[in-house]
């Protein structure tokens, strides 16, 4: 397992090598509106960022290479469809005379998660090119890097609260969220986000309008359990065919509303993650060595999500 890295901001062990967080997206809400005639579905999700993070460093250079390490490395795949590099050059074909260099993952979350690994991977690498090239995140080649990298980039490159809505491109100003106490459970399944659009099984046609009465419950409520009550009234629309197609997420989210603190389960994105929503860390962290127990072959953490 690789040594940890310096937080973002910090010098690492060799000179000049600049590092940053990819932390776990989390759908604390998804809405599957609609799907376009250009085939993309069009989301409204409340999207926030957990604690628990990927790490990932670069050494500026004139070459681009990648090197992963950490104990969910092998789950990656082949490095040349990581998104870190994809990201990469993307920024590198709209910035002529780009400085790369060498980056290096240490691989944490599982990957085909429903919870953005390979998204805030890549949100990191450009974020760690634009502090190598003085860019501002604002600078528009970033952001258009960023779409073509994957939809959920955008969301992931600056880690904060925001809706997210149409297919990844529109998103609000910074929600504020008060911590919320969490655990996140992965039953071991890989759920690849196509799989789960395709049992969706959606046709092209009318979109319908976002809930904005949703919205405004949510947006500024700095109460938990305020909070906790109005992410209720929202869903997570990839559900059923996400259980359909992996049953093992059932187990999981069954497993987190066995706990009697537990005050919301909902799987994030296309899943196989699932997340549960507790009043204090305490709790989080008794119901998070209680499924560990008794499912010792999951990935559980607890967390903090904000």
């Amino acid at each position: 397992m690789a040594a940890d890295l310096p937080a973002a901001g910090e010098t690492g062990v060799s000179p000049g090598r600049l590092n940053e967080k990819a932390r776990a997206k989390v759908n604390l809400t998804l809405a599957v509106l609609g799907r376009r005639a250009d085939g993309l579905h069009v989301l409204d999700s409340l999207v926030a960022f957990a604690g628990i993070a990927d790490e990932l460093s670069l050494e500026p250079g004139a070459d681009l290479s990648l090197e992963v390490s950490g104990p969910r490395a092998d789950e990656t795949g082949a490095l040349a469809d990581n998104l870190v590099l994809k990201a990469a050059k993307a920024l590198g074909e709209r910035h002529p005379g780009l400085v790369l260099g060498h980056f290096r993952l240490d691989k944490r979350l599982p990957a085909a998660a429903g919870i953005g690994g390979g998204s805030s991977d890549a949100a990191a690498a450009l974020r760690l090119l634009a502090r190598a090239n003085g860019l501002p995140l604002t600078d528009e080649r970033i952001l258009v890097a960023a779409r073509a990298t994957g939809s959920d980039v955008p969301v992931c490159l600056e880690g904060v609260s925001r809706w997210m809505r149409g297919a990844g491109e529109s998103l609000s100003a910074p929600v504020s969220l008060p911590p919320l106490p969490a655990i996140l459970v992965n039953p071991g399944v890989a759920t690849p986000t196509a799989d789960v659009f395709r049992a969706l099984a959606l046709p092209v046609g009318p979109v319908a309008s976002s809930e904005l009465s949703l919205a405004a419950a949510i947006e500024g409520e700095q109460s938990p359990v305020t909070l906790i009550d109005n992410l209720r009234r929202g869903g997570n629309d990839l559900e059923p065919p996400a259980l359909a197609l992996r049953p093992a997420i059932a187990e999981a989210l069954g497993a987190l509303r066995d706990q009697p603190a537990c005050r919301l389960a909902r799987m994030s994105g296309s899943g196989a993650t699932v997340f549960g929503l507790f009043e204090t860390v305490e709790a989080a962290v008794e119901a998070r060595l209680a499924i560990a127990e008794h499912r010792p072959g999951w990935w559980v953490v607890d967390t903090v999500i904000g």
